[in-house]
């Protein structure tokens, strides 16, 4: 019988975010992959599965989350993270993978998922979607993210400025992903395409830390990376107006 690799989306943080298909996949999983920076720390998505499974059964897998820059060394700890899980998929008929957000929203998951596939033909690849940080951003904030025919556009600002910009340029609501490290030339770029009214930014959503301010309060001091935005259209037409 082909093994299982899930990827489950455990939320932003929060651990009430995590869905009750979530909870289950969790729980019915032999094992639970977590996913660790090479410095050892705890992630949101490890402390968020804690509050569900018990220590024992969760196993820590080293990735490069936030390497860009060295290919070599974010293609060699892909692969020794995929070395590991597959040999916990030799032991073990279901192992779920958790992820922050969404498993199909720029996570890691993807990339495990592929060198799985490649390694341990057979493997039977299922997700469990979550909730992802613009969706909590927009609860806890109050902004809303589309509305009638309004587009939506999702942006890493690790893609460049110049990829908000042409985003911002257009119409609909616009929303950046992990741009603490590009706080200012978001600034810039909202205040250039005349966005900074009704945008708001988040970090550490739900948790002890997190802060949830207006956009133009952006300025030069660093923010944490896993930093959202939403920068909504103008909207004049009232209600419905958008239709």
């Amino acid at each position: 019988m082909s093994s299982r690799l899930i990827g489950v989306g455990v939320g932003p943080g929060d651990p009430e975010l995590v869905t009750v298909k979530g909870v289950n996949a969790l729980r019915a999983a032999d094992v639970v992959v977590v996913p660790v920076m090479d410095s050892g720390e705890r992630g949101r998505a490890e402390a968020t599965v804690l509050h569900y499974v018990p220590e024992e059964k969760v196993v820590r897998v080293v990735f490069a989350l936030n390497e860009r820059t060295d290919r070599s060394r974010r293609e060699a700890a892909w692969d020794a993270a995929g070395d590991r899980v597959a040999g916990l998929l030799a032991e073990h008929a279901a192992v779920a993978f958790a992820t922050i957000g969404d498993p199909n929203v720029y996570s890691t998951f993807t990339y495990l998922a592929q060198t799985i596939v490649a390694a341990v033909p057979g493997t039977v690849v299922e997700t469990v979607p979550g909730i992802t940080a613009m969706q909590d951003l927009a609860a806890r904030s109050g902004a809303v993210l589309t509305e009638g025919t309004e587009p939506l556009t999702l942006v890493p600002v690790t893609a460049g400025s110049a990829v908000l910009k042409e985003a911002l340029a257009g119409p609909g609501t616009v929303v950046a992903y992990k741009f603490g490290r590009q706080a200012r030339e978001v600034a810039e770029a909202l205040r250039e395409s005349g966005r900074t009214a009704g945008a708001v930014w988040g970090s550490a959503l739900g948790l002890p830390e997190e802060s949830i301010r207006p956009a133009a309060d952006l300025d030069d001091a660093p923010l944490p990376y896993l930093s959202t935005l939403i920068a909504p259209p103008r909207r004049d037409g009232g209600r419905g107006g958008k239709l």
